[in-house]
């Protein structure tokens, strides 16, 4: 049955190959765009039901009214791809409180917002899928995206936490976690840190280097993307976390093994913590 989708960030990578496939499968796609220009190249995609509309996620008092207009176009929206973001690389100590704050204006607050416009209509209509798009850095961490990382795992707390709240309204949410696809990520949509503590030059250097060169040549396919969301939207009982790419797999495999040795060898001293006179557990 065809449905009406909101994509954010449609203009190029994940979200405008998510959006093609969903078009394509006979789906109805409002999605939001930076300029005016991609906004009618996403209109040119299907005149009859693609609508774009300019959005910066960062201004959160236009992403409801946005929602608002996208359904009086479209109809209610019944699928949220919650994908617009952008990645920022810098090591922790040189970047800045701004560089945290716009980073988590943009990837929480901006997402946030957006599902939060979407719900209620779900709830009421007992019906919807919320799709947020994470990262595999939102399960494991790699050196240089402390704030990136840190807001792709406050995403995957969110909407873990958001899908046990929703689910007895038969709204489904899942956190999508890609790993490197062959996107403009590590490019256009990756902003730079400028360096200034030389004492991180051995560690950090040759890491932005091998970004900087591999940008765009990630082992995943955009358009396999799109197809993996469709099965995901279609599934009888879809995940709340679902990793894409076999890269993603293997390193949050091993960034959750080298956590679970952690507790695994601290086991003695975690349970040394509890009162001798009892108490109530969580659950």
């Amino acid at each position: 049955m065809s449905k009406t989708f909101l994509i954010t960030g449609v203009s190029t990578g994940l979200g405008r190959a998510i959006a093609r496939r969903a078009l394509a499968a006979g789906h109805r796609v409002a999605g939001t765009v930076r300029t005016e220009q991609h906004a009618a190249a996403f209109r040119a995609l299907d005149p009859d039901r693609a609508r774009a509309f300019v959005l910066d996620l960062s201004e959160a008092d236009r992403i409801e009214p946005t929602v608002r207009a996208a359904e009086a176009e479209l109809g209610p929206i019944e699928v949220l791809v919650a994908n617009a973001g952008y990645g920022l690389e810098g090591t922790f100590e040189e970047s800045s409180m701004a560089d945290l704050r716009r980073q988590f204006e943009v990837n929480v607050f901006g997402t946030v917002a957006t599902v939060k416009a979407v719900l209620p209509g779900m709830r009421e209509r007992r019906g919807g899928h919320i799709f947020v798009i994470t990262s595999m850095g939102g399960h494991t961490t790699f050196p240089g995206l402390a704030f990136y990382e840190g807001s792709k795992h406050a995403l995957e707390g969110i909407t873990d936490t958001l899908a046990q709240e929703v689910t007895q309204f038969g709204v489904r949410v899942t956190a999508v976690a890609p790993g490197a696809f062959k996107t403009d990520w590590a490019g256009r949509s990756l902003v730079r840190v400028p360096r200034s503590v030389a004492d991180y030059d051995a560690l950090f250097d040759p890491i932005r280097t091998r970004r900087q060169a591999l940008a765009g040549q990630g082992i995943g396919d955009p358009d396999r993307a799109g197809d993996a969301i469709l099965t995901l939207l279609d599934a009888e009982k879809p995940p709340v976390h679902v990793l894409l790419g076999s890269d993603a797999l293997r390193l949050v495999t091993a960034g959750r093994r080298r956590v679970q040795d952690d507790f695994d060898a601290w086991e003695k001293l975690s349970r040394s913590t509890d009162s001798t006179e009892g108490g109530v557990t969580v659950a």
